[in-house]
């Protein structure tokens, strides 16, 4: 059942006897004054339908906790002792001085309860409205965009285990699936979790094993009865459907009708790592270092740290990729503000969308890089987009067809400047898009009169981590949220954009 506050404070209440001492432009401060105001008792009283069993520790003390946690970028244990012995915690969240903190398991059990919720993302949204109400963003015109990877808590899953994890997934979740298993699946007992007990050194074994784990997974698929399935066993279909596809290719000699199946020999660009959490994907934020887990989405005023929107999304596909996220937290601005951004965000289509929503793109352009180190790139060819031509360095010109392919061919083999331009046997090639105009203007502007980025005021351009945004390791996409609460201050901002006076 939810806990009751009493507004009767006790004698060592801390805000009593120490609130004083509290800065009065702090989130301590703010918290101790108005938390009862900005986390109601009612808004979280979908939580706990059931007026049976112990109290839960108050609801304005675990949002004001929740909401410190993720401001200070703390682990749960950290969030523990930080309410058990920081005075400044015990004031914003109304407790005694002498009062213990609960287990860190706690916080964890108010994720899940909600994540699982109609409303998964109220704290933000409060947060938010405070941020809104008193106008500290008033005047602030700027908003640096950026992404991190979240690491998942679950093991990335090869092909064999996720195989048997989804049939038996299936035989778990869907009526009538166990007699199909055990009439036509004979590739594994599927009553152990477990991997069969085969030669694991022989590429020959596991070959095999492949082929009959697939087949297995195709004629459950296919001999399911036809009926209505509710959102888990839908699930659970559908996910080994997925699993039994993914990482496989018809055998070599195969036209992929005969039923035989090996290893594929290329990963799936949106693979499934894990049957324990679908929605987890590998992710590449530099091209040395990989990572499986989910990506986090920041809009962040830079002057103040302040979070002005987040959310969290699959690691890879290009439906979360950072330059489409990135414009939908811009959305809830009320009026037209400068985007600071790196080159993840420079695509034509982005900047194409800000200037349509009035908005200036400080965005570091997408680098060109030359076919010949040191040679020609596009913008050392001339286009001229109302005559839709193109010049080469050497003067040669040629119309731009509708589809924006412009080969030279011929022109390059007695060129003098081939050398510097291409290897190609059919000469260069330029394919130029809708957006070109658009990233030709980035790039000219990103330049300055040496031809070098510009770097004034800010300093150089980095692919460095987020202003203040702390390591954060996901147990899951929903128990990840809260260490990016909308509206929430973060450390001192340091600044990985470029506002350079041109642009400003």
């Amino acid at each position: 059942m939810q806990g009751r506050s009493d507004d009767q404070r006790e004698l060592l209440d801390a805000e009593s006897v120490a609130g004083h001492l509290l800065k009065s432009d702090s989130v301590f401060r703010f918290l101790a004054t108005h938390r009862g105001e900005l986390f109601p008792e009612e808004m979280f009283a979908d939580l706990f339908p059931s007026r049976r069993g112990r109290p839960s520790v108050l609801t304005e003390v675990m949002a004001s906790v929740i909401t410190l946690q993720a401001l200070h970028g703390l682990s749960d244990n950290e969030t523990v002792d930080a309410v058990t012995f920081d005075l400044r915690w015990k004031a914003a969240c109304g407790l005694p001085i002498t009062a213990p903190a609960f287990h860190s398991t706690t916080l964890t059990y108010w994720r899940r309860r909600l994540a699982a919720s109609a409303r998964p993302n109220r704290i933000f949204e409060a947060v938010k409205s405070v941020v809104a109400a008193t106008a500290v963003l008033a005047g602030k015109t700027r908003r640096a965009l950026d992404s991190t990877v979240l690491d998942d808590a679950v093991a990335t899953q090869d092909t064999v285990t996720q195989l048997i994890a989804a049939i038996r997934r299936v035989r778990r979740e869907v009526p009538a699936a166990a007699a199909v298993i055990e009439q036509h699946c004979t590739a594994h007992d599927y009553d152990n979790p477990g991997k069969p007990a085969i030669a694991w050194n022989d590429k020959d074994a596991r070959d095999l094993l492949i082929d009959a784990l697939v087949g297995d997974a195709h004629r459950l698929l296919g001999h399911l009865p036809e009926q209505d399935l509710g959102p888990r066993a839908a699930e659970a279909v559908a996910l080994l459907a997925l699993v039994a596809g993914q990482d496989v290719e018809p055998v070599e000699g195969s036209d992929g009708t005969d039923g035989h199946w090996r290893i594929a020999q290329k990963v799936a660009p949106d693979r499934v790592i894990s049957t324990v959490d679908p929605d987890a994907r590998h992710a590449h934020k530099t091209v040395h270092r990989r990572q499986d887990g989910f990506k986090a989405h920041l809009a962040i005023e830079p002057d103040t740290g302040i979070i002005t929107d987040c959310t969290l999304t699959k690691a890879g596909g290009s439906d979360n990729h950072e330059a489409v996220i990135g414009l939908a937290l811009l959305d809830d601005e009320p009026s037209p503000v400068r985007v600071l951004g790196d080159s993840a965000y420079g695509t034509g289509a982005t900047r194409a969308a800000l200037a349509e929503a009035k908005h200036t793109a400080i965005i570091k352009p997408i680098p060109l890089r030359a076919p010949i180190p040191g040679g020609f790139t596009t913008d050392d060819f001339t286009i001229d987009f109302e005559a839709r031509t193109v010049t080469c360095p050497a003067n040669h010109t040629l119309p731009i067809p509708p589809s924006g392919g412009v080969g030279f061919k011929t022109r390059c083999r007695s060129c003098p400047l081939a050398s510097q331009c291409t290897t190609a046997v059919t000469g260069r090639k330029l394919t130029l898009s809708e957006y070109e105009p658009l990233q030709r203007a980035a790039r000219s502007q990103a330049r300055d009169p040496n031809g070098k980025p510009s770097t004034a005021n800010t300093g150089p351009w980095s692919n460095g981590p987020s202003p203040g945004l702390p390591a954060t390791t996901a147990k899951s996409a929903t128990a990840a949220s809260p260490a990016t609460t909308t509206g929430c201050i973060t450390a001192a901002p340091r600044s990985t954009y470029v506002d350079s006076s041109p642009w400003a």
